[in-house]
């Protein structure tokens, strides 16, 4: 080769060697920005940012029927199962499972390991599903099956805990008439708990809660319940009839509507939180109507947060476009304990949800779960073989959506997801 040809191939050596290194720092910058993208979630040992705001979510909290008999006014015990007469029958099927349940508890005894939690993380707002009515009233609705309702002396278990926000759109909220209703909307407001999603009439059943944080804004939460939960048609809210707030399909009349409703009221700063109550208890299957459903929410209504329930345990989640969706946040108190029946779906273990929020933006900064396990009628933090099962089911669950769930050295949860690169 001679001393010119020897030339041009260093020259051309040196252009290859060049585009390969062009090629590998572009490929080394995407992975670094997908790598950006799902790691920009502040970790837990950051400083927080006092401009956020965090909302503890959680899914159904059943306070009757077993529960209410341990509490220290416990209701007239005589229900109408088919097979059950007697409420105090559940505490028994429980302590013959786990062992004895120290009745009557006080207040905070049901809450277990949860008050700890929540003293911890210090959310500004504490949100549940109610699902149970909160009354004296012995007017059951007949034919249902089954009856749920707390004692309103009792009502001071949920104060114990600091609740904000109840959803009272679910198939249990007239389980004791339209009588018991009334009385739960007033025990609530009596104890300074604010609730959403039923009421003396239409208006009232659709008009949202609003929870203000102080310096942070507000948190306007809606509530909805839809027929596939098992709400009965007739419990409907009317103009001039007490009842729940029934959404009857997942439409873009509804969206529209659920839009119109949010932008009479949003402020900015506001975070908007919509509560429903959907589908049935058991099995893992998102239906794509839910999906697209939450995603016109999120697009074309404004929804920061979408908090379902209904299932007895938690279901895949889904970040979209930096919004949260909870399709199910499964159970989180109940009664159920020693009942057989649907364990592949391990209904006693539940969750926690933390999501920090910017309410400048509406985006989710952070999404922290504590997982949690029913036991001797409490909430009790999940041992280390149900956090890892329950770990195991979410990624399975929500991996298709870009969500991971990581496990921290607690044995709580982080998840992940791969941010929007725009806005809403």
């Amino acid at each position: 080769m001679g001393q010119e040809s020897g030339k041009r191939y260093d020259l051309r050596l040196c252009c290859m060697a060049g585009m390969l290194a062009a090629v590998v720092a572009s490929c080394m910058s995407f992975d670094n920005e997908r790598s950006v993208a799902m790691d920009r979630q502040p970790h837990e040992n950051e400083t927080a940012n006092p401009d956020h705001l965090t909302i503890f979510l959680a899914g159904d909290v059943m306070t009757g029927r077993g529960i209410d008999q341990i509490l220290p006014h416990p209701s007239e015990p005589v229900i109408h199962e088919p097979y059950v007469k007697n409420a105090f029958k559940y505490v028994h099927i429980a302590e013959r499972a786990s062992g004895p349940i120290p009745w009557p508890v006080d207040w905070p005894y049901i809450w277990g390991d949860a008050l700890g939690e929540l003293a911890r993380l210090a959310p500004d707002v504490r949100m549940i599903n109610l699902e149970t009515s909160v009354t004296a009233s012995d007017d059951f609705w007949p034919h249902k099956g089954i009856n749920y309702r707390m004692h309103p002396d009792n009502i001071a278990v949920l104060t114990a805990a600091d609740i904000d926000y109840c959803s009272l759109a679910n198939n249990h909220t007239i389980d004791w008439g339209y009588q018991g209703l009334l009385e739960t909307l007033e025990v609530l407001a009596q104890a300074g708990i604010q609730s959403a999603g039923a009421g003396r009439n239409l208006q009232e059943a659709e008009q949202p809660a609003v929870l203000p944080v102080t310096g942070k804004g507000r948190v306007l939460a809606f509530s909805y319940g839809m027929p596939s939960s098992g709400i009965p048609a007739e419990w409907a809210a009317g103009e001039d009839k007490a009842g729940v707030n029934l959404l009857a399909e997942l439409s873009d009349h509804a969206v529209r509507d659920i839009g119109d409703k949010i932008r009479a009221l949003r402020r900015p700063d506001d975070i908007v939180v919509l509560s429903i109550h959907w589908g049935g208890n058991w099995g893992y299957r998102i239906s794509p109507k839910y999906r697209t459903f939450a995603h016109m929410l999120i697009d074309r209504a404004g929804v920061d947060i979408i908090h379902g329930h209904s299932s007895h345990h938690a279901l895949g989640l889904e970040v979209y476009r930096d919004r949260p969706i909870i399709y199910g946040c499964g159970d989180f108190l109940n009664d159920y304990e020693g009942i057989g029946g649907n364990e592949e779906y391990r209904g006693d273990l539940g969750l926690m949800y933390f999501a920090t929020m910017e309410p400048a933006s509406g985006k989710l900064v952070r999404l922290q779960l504590i997982p949690t396990r029913i036991k001797h009628f409490k909430v009790n933090r999940a041992s280390a073989d149900d956090a890892g099962w329950l770990q195991k089911v979410l990624t399975r669950e929500s991996k298709a959506w870009g969500v991971r769930i990581e496990v921290k050295g607690d044995q709580s949860f982080a998840v992940r997801w791969e941010q929007s690169a725009g806005g809403r």
